[in-house]
């Protein structure tokens, strides 16, 4: 019983070239969120400036949210690999250009603003050729567990390499979470290069424009697909600010120092782990919408309750309900998406997907960031929290779409 559990959770390790992928992108995403962390404490120590602390997160998402529709179009004519190895050497180039301004005495903050569009702009490009590619190693039947793996993978880096920072900044600075960074993109540009799965795209003819039209048209057919991403999009713009102020509260409320920055993201990873854990061992369930509805209520309330909480053990417990309720709704949307998709169209349309739900982080940080220095964070983030339990039971009960999925 536990074997056939196990090979359940874990099915679309079967595939060689999806193994291949899931450990690049995990050993990137664990350099990845120690620069994160760092980061977030670098700009609030040098400014401690809570806006200062959203611009980052919105100049890092805002070309995502521009240029993702470029993207997919570009991931659905050029071969999707190559596009992929293209990003993650902007980025690679990025996170080494941080780490040696840190090195030699870096005082002002314009130039992490600077690399962070660098960044997004070409994860702008590599997101849809990525979120393109990962169906195509597995068999169709296999997609929302592949699905759910690899949000595995994602909230694995989440929960040690914000533990890995947190020691890194009390022990030896900053520099070195950027530097491990720039090195951990050779795990997946290893892997690009080892994978035999091809995306061979058929010359249409058409511009990138018409292409483009073609790929939105193909979304508004889907009345479905359309309610997904606008309930993508609202997910993020309210639940993703909860993050960035996270060193906020540490600092501001339980007067604690990185290590406990650290110890909350890495909980709410963990928490992010185990409702993707939940979500692969389902695997093609039914009513899909009804359950990532019921997520995102538990996802609500919990925000509220962390911004809500002065306790650590309470804010402890509460981020790891976001973290699993989460990655339980973003897995299962995302799967919906996918299974939605013909290939040909993968790349634009899950550009369109991306551009939401990528575009909602930039856009509800620089809202938060406006509103928070006025009404503080705790009061912010809790009306986010109540709103997201509004946009659920709107979707449950009115706009039933994506219940009936």
């Amino acid at each position: 019983m536990q074997t056939s559990t196990f090979g359940r959770v874990f099915k679309a390790f079967q595939y060689r070239d999806f193994r291949l992928m899931w450990f690049g992108a995990c050993m990137s995403s664990i350099g990845t969120w120690m620069q994160i962390v760092a980061q977030g404490w670098l700009i609030y120590r040098l400014s401690h400036s809570a806006f200062l602390l959203a611009l980052d997160q919105f100049l890092g998402g805002i070309p995502i949210f521009l240029f993702s529709l470029i993207g997919g179009v570009v991931a659905d004519r050029i071969e999707r690999r190559k596009v992929l190895l293209a990003s993650q050497y902007v980025q690679m180039a990025s996170a080494t250009i941080l780490t040696v301004l840190v090195a030699t005495g870096l005082t002002h903050v314009w130039p992490i603003l600077c690399l962070s569009f660098m960044s997004g702009l070409a994860q702008a490009f590599g997101g849809p050729a990525y979120s393109a590619l990962i169906p195509t190693l597995v068999d169709r039947e296999d997609m929302p567990n592949a699905i759910a793996l690899n949000s595995i993978q994602f909230n694995l880096a989440v929960t040690i390499g914000p533990a890995l920072a947190g020691i890194a900044l009390a022990k030896v600075g900053e520099k070195w979470c950027f530097g491990l960074n720039a090195l951990s993109f050779l795990a997946p540009i290893v892997s690009l290069l080892l994978i035999t799965t091809r995306f061979l795209p058929v010359s249409t003819g058409e511009s990138m424009f018409t292409s483009l039209k073609e790929g939105i048209k193909f979304v508004r057919k889907q009345g479905s697909m359309e309610a997904l991403i606008v309930l993508a999009f609202c997910m993020t713009a309210l639940a993703m600010p909860m993050r960035t102020y996270i060193p906020v509260f540490v600092k501001d409320i339980f007067h604690r120092g990185p290590g406990t920055y650290g110890n909350l993201l890495s909980l709410m990873g963990l928490g992010s782990i185990c409702g993707s854990l939940g979500v692969a061992a389902m695997g093609n369930i039914r009513h899909k919408g009804r359950f990532a509805i019921i997520g995102l209520i538990c996802l609500g309330a919990a925000i509220a309750g962390f911004s809500l909480s002065r306790s650590l053990p309470l804010s402890y417990t509460m981020l790891a309900i976001v973290g699993a309720s989460m990655m339980a709704v973003f897995a299962t949307v995302t799967s919906l998406v996918q299974l939605i998709t013909t290939n040909e169209m993968r790349g634009r349309v899950m550009s369109v997907y991306n551009c939401a739900f990528r575009g909602g982080m930039p856009m509800g940080n620089l809202m938060s960031g406006w509103l928070v220095p006025v009404f503080t964070a705790p009061v912010v983030l809790s009306v986010n929290g109540l709103l997201l339990i509004l946009m659920a039971l709107y979707f449950l009960l009115l706009q039933r779409r994506v219940a009936a999925l």
